[in-house]
């Protein structure tokens, strides 16, 4: 598992060949198979255990931020952003890359979690007043996705140009279009 994520986290899911992670344990091809019963399996599993500590690291970040919606979604905004942005080629990885459908089903599932979570900030700030009245359910599925498509670029493999905007102000401009969104002027 850990041969397997540290080559995906460098080449992808396309660069974790059963033979290279073979390779990189010191054991045979065939091996694997007793362990995995193939690479979609095997790269399942790894996708399960990448995203699910990206998701506790945001998690965390939320809960532990002061006990107001904005704060608890700047916390969620720039957690997830940082966490991208140093992490660049494994985000590309969790969040576009090409997948096979057995890991893209993990996908969805880390989005269905990402979404409840954003859905629970943006109920307390509503129930606050803090932000417009709004589905909140609706809005958490545009707060990921306005993220994710913020970031695209700038984790993309082939791209290879200047950034256009330093890292930390792409984690700002991020974090204040959310606010925006949800009908909060940012502070």
């Amino acid at each position: 598992m850990r041969a397997a994520h540290e080559l995906v986290a460098r080449e992808g899911f396309a660069g974790a060949k059963v033979a290279a992670v073979a390779g990189a344990c010191g054991v045979s091809a065939g091996s694997l198979y007793s362990y995995f019963g193939g690479r979609d399996e095997l790269l399942a599993r790894v996708f399960r255990r990448a995203a699910g500590r990206e998701l506790a690291a945001v998690r965390a970040a939320v809960d532990a931020a002061p006990a107001n919606p904005e704060a608890r979604l700047k916390a969620f905004a720039d957690t997830f952003t940082e966490r991208a942005l140093r992490g660049r080629r494994l985000a590309w990885s969790l969040l576009f890359e090409p997948v096979s459908p057995v890991v893209e089903r993990e996908r969805l599932v880390y989005r269905r979690e990402y979404a409840q979570l954003c859905e629970g900030v943006i109920r307390e700030g509503v129930a606050a007043a803090l932000f417009a009245p709004q589905d909140a359910g609706v809005s958490a599925g545009a707060v990921i996705g306005a993220i994710s498509e913020a970031l695209v670029g700038r984790l993309s493999p082939e791209v290879s140009q200047q950034a256009e905007v330093p890292d930390e102000q792409l984690v700002a401009e991020i974090r204040d279009f959310c606010l925006r969104a949800l009908g909060r002027a940012p502070s």
